[in-house]
């Protein structure tokens, strides 16, 4: 390992090195240091219990204002549950809307309602049997085939261009999934904007016309963005959430079970969602407060019942038949499916991803309106590809009796077709599907994978319906013989529909790398205990399958590819000391000694966010450090009230004498100033300013989280992901060596790993024939243009 130090030490010096800076975006992250919140946090309710303390009369005695600070206690305790319930409201209404929204465009692409234009074709046709075909209220755009495709791809393009201007305009941050986002800023990075009231507002207007356009994306990843959104805005408007970034990412995190629970109907399995995915470090607290965010978010979308059917989701399903032993034999092969499928999406949307980046960034919008046009001319000519996603899972989750034959899905007499037409739905979506997701237009991984996993399970279980029927019954006993000896002659025996869920179930834990909450999900949804275990068993074989092969999720892997500094819990480094890994040449200040012009030049040469305090430039004994917010205000705020000047002198650590000349100090902490309103703040400021000397040591963290030159990285790692420092210091026999970030691991881990192999999106057979492509069509249109220039001088 020390050989492999030295190699990132030469590959920082090298040309290798610039390899690295694919691991970008580091610095458009503001890190949140969990200690340091903690601090503040602590600070604030010592404030709040002395103020309380004070209320009292000289002998205890109980006063109007001590009865008025137990009142405003009653409030700010019940303060976090109306504000969770509030959140939950609001995701559930704007869940429905978007629904609604949904369902009419997703219409209105092929054919308008005589009744009333704002109806879509469920409600236009709602007194007409679902088994009949004709609807005489509903009109198709044009009776000829060739007007009703082009309308289509029109449309298509139509709402994707819409969609993507927008975004492009005025939300950037509306584009993609968000969840990898997410987890970031869950695990203590702020990315400004990014749960802003225009994020919320254009990702609501654009996701219903990406999922109308047709575009191989889902609005379910986006659905929880935008309830985090709704979380983050909701909870700026209390003072209690806005002031502390601890408790408005309980919100956040709360918010986005609630987005899971309203895009599956699944509150149980929103709440796992959000342990299993979103929060490395998950409290009994914030489960409670998501629990009651995503129920009342449900509750709320139950109630106003957006598809008039008393379902929260379109392909809510019920079952009535239970399975047979011998089918396990069936759902391994969708588990191995499963794998596979997680496996290469995974692999070849990130080397998509790469070219994209390369070829495409300054071209959002064409690249949406040319994927959504394509996608619609080549999906309108298949029955599973024509419709909505949502709409295809509804039916082909569903039972053949009791209206689950549509387009003639369960007549034996057409089954091959079917199959046929069920295998190369799964082709082309998997297909748009890799190079769709990540497009500048809202779009999500979950449903797509459902749909392609749904397609490719109802195929398996026509296949083997098929099987069972072509087997002949033996004359005598009227009972089948071999595997399908246990089913009843007189009831179906197998269900195609309840394969179309397994398969579904495979592929979304396939591509997401998730397994308990695609169980529960999968069991809200079909309210049926009795599929539980062919869950089980499916998700299992799915993710032995992709631990084989070593696959990671699709948040994770576009953590890595674009960058994003947060440790995952797998993330390891054995056998390095952090002394190889920590930076040496610091910037750092002195505990006396420094005048206020000095503390000033190093602010303006430097944007590190934060010093290290030493005693003195010879024996660089560690005495605190202290943040660059506070230095900047408090330098700041001293100057404004006139009480120092460029020559003022600035302590850092604390005298003996402070408490000595000044009752008022004696009775302040190191670092109590921490997360002090501006009122306290001001009021400190007025005793530790003079023309003499500025006392800045109450906003000093005398006692930083340090380790020894010599401890293991690995242990360093875990501290990271434990505790969230933002920066650890490191010391030996009490003197300033170095310092260690989060950002300072990624970048040896990363050159480490590329220095035995390549990353796992660099260049790849895939982007290597987008590459060709993309030469070819450019060489294309200069050609193309060049003649039309040769005609027009002719002419």
């Amino acid at each position: 390992m020390a050989l492999e130090a030295a190699g990132y030490r030469r590959q920082q010096d090298g040309e290798e090195y610039e390899e690295l800076e694919q691991i970008r975006r580091y610095e458009d992250f503001t890190t949140i240091d969990w200690i340091q919140e903690s601090i503040a946090e602590r600070n604030r309710r010592i404030r709040e219990e002395r103020a309380r303390s004070a209320c009292r009369g000289p002998r205890g005695e109980i006063t109007p204002a001590w009865i008025w600070s137990q009142f405003r206690r009653l409030l700010s305790a019940g303060e976090s549950g109306f504000v969770i319930t509030l959140v939950g409201i609001v995701i559930g209404i704007n869940a429905a809307l978007i629904s609604i929204v949904t369902k009419w465009l997703s219409d209105i692409k092929m054919g308008y309602c005589a009744d009333g234009w704002w109806l879509n074709q469920q409600f236009c046709c709602w007194e007409i049997d679902s088994n009949e075909e004709f609807c005489p209220s509903w009109h198709p755009w044009s009776t000829l085939t060739p007007a009703r495709w082009l309308l289509y791809v029109i449309f298509a393009g139509v709402f994707a261009f819409v969609a993507a201007h927008l975004v492009r305009t005025m939300a950037k941050y509306a584009a993609g999934s968000g969840i990898s986002e997410i987890k970031c800023i869950l695990a203590g990075f702020v990315m400004q904007g990014f749960f802003s009231f225009a994020t919320l507002g254009i990702k609501s207007i654009t996701l219903p016309l990406v999922i109308a356009s047709g575009l191989s994306v889902g609005k379910e990843g986006p659905s929880v963005h935008v309830a985090c959104c709704v979380g983050a805005v909701v909870a700026n408007w209390f003072l209690k959430f806005s002031r502390s970034q601890g408790k408005m990412r309980e919100v956040i995190t709360a918010a986005s079970a609630a987005g899971v629970a309203v895009a599956f109907g699944s509150p149980i399995g929103g709440v796992l969602f959000s342990i299993e995915e979103m929060n490395h470090m998950f409290r009994i607290k914030t489960m409670w407060r998501s629990f009651v965010c995503a129920l009342v978010a449900t509750f709320t979308l139950s109630v106003m019942n957006p598809f008039r059917t008393g379902k929260l989701v379109l392909f809510q399903v019920t079952y009535s038949r239970s399975w047979h032993f011998f089918e396990i034999i069936f759902w391994v092969i969708l588990g191995i499916f499963g794998g596979l499928y997680g496996a290469f999406v995974v692999k070849f949307n990130v080397q998509v991803a790469a070219f994209r980046r390369k070829h495409l960034e300054n071209h959002g919008v064409a690249e949406a309106v040319i994927l959504a046009v394509l996608t619609a001319m080549a999906g309108y000519f298949n029955r599973f590809l024509r419709i909505d996603m949502t709409e295809m899972m509804s039916i082909l989750f569903r039972e053949c009796e009791g209206g689950g034959d549509y387009n003639n899905l369960c007549q034996q007499s057409v089954q091959w077709s079917m199959v046929n037409s069920l295998l190369l739905a799964t082709i082309i979506r998997m297909g748009f599907l890799i190079i769709s997701y990540g497009s500048k237009v809202p779009a999500g991984i979950f449903v797509p994978s459902m749909a392609i996993g749904a397609t490719f399970g109802r195929m398996v279980g026509i296949i083997v319906k098929a099987i069972y029927l072509y087997e002949p019954l033996p004359p005598l006993t009227n009972q089948q013989s071999g595997i399908f000896s246990s089913c009843d002659p007189d009831l179906p025996c197998i269900t195609p529909g309840t394969y179309a869920l397994l398969g579904a179930a495979a592929a979304l834990s396939g591509v997401m790398r998730i397994t308990v909450t695609v169980v529960v999900i999968m069991f809200e949804l079909t309210g049926a205990l009795t599929y539980i275990l062919p869950t089980m068993i499916v998700i299992l074989v799915t993710k032995a399958v992709g631990d084989f092969i070593g696959t990671r999720g699709i948040a994770e892997e576009t953590i890595r590819f674009n960058g994003y500094p947060i440790l995952e819990q797998e993330d390891h480094s054995l056998d390095v000391a952090v002394s190889e890994v920590m930076k040496k040449d610091l910037t750092v200040l002195y505990a006396s000694g420094m005048q206020v012009r000095e503390v000033e030049q190093i602010l303006s040469s430097t944007d590190v966010k934060g010093f290290p305090i030493v005693s003195s430039n010879s024996s660089r004994v560690l005495s605190g450090y202290i943040g660059r917010p506070e230095l900047r205000y408090v330098l700041g705020r001293a100057q404004h009230m006139g009480d120092i000047t460029p020559e003022t002198e600035c302590s850092f650590d604390r005298q003996s004498s402070d408490d000595q000349d000044d009752h008022v100090l004696s009775n302040v902490a190191s670092g109590s100033a921490l997360g002090a309103e501006e009122e306290v703040a001001a009021e400190l400021l007025e005793t530790t300013a003079s023309n003499d000397v500025l006392k800045l040591w109450p906003w000093v963290n005398q006692t930083p989280l340090t380790v020894p030159m010599r401890l293991p990285l690995e242990i360093v790692m875990q501290l990271f992901k434990r505790m969230g420092p933002r920066v650890i210091l490191v010391e030996e026999r009490g003197k300033l060596t170095g310092l260690v970030t989060v950002k300072d691991v990624l970048r040896f881990n990363a050159a480490t790993q590329d220095s035995g192999n390549c990353r796992q999106w660099d260049s790849g057979e895939f982007e290597e024939i987008l590459e060709v492509a993309w030469k070819w069509l450019a060489g294309a249109a200069e050609t193309a243009v060049e003649r039309w220039r040769s005609m027009l001088r002719v002419r």
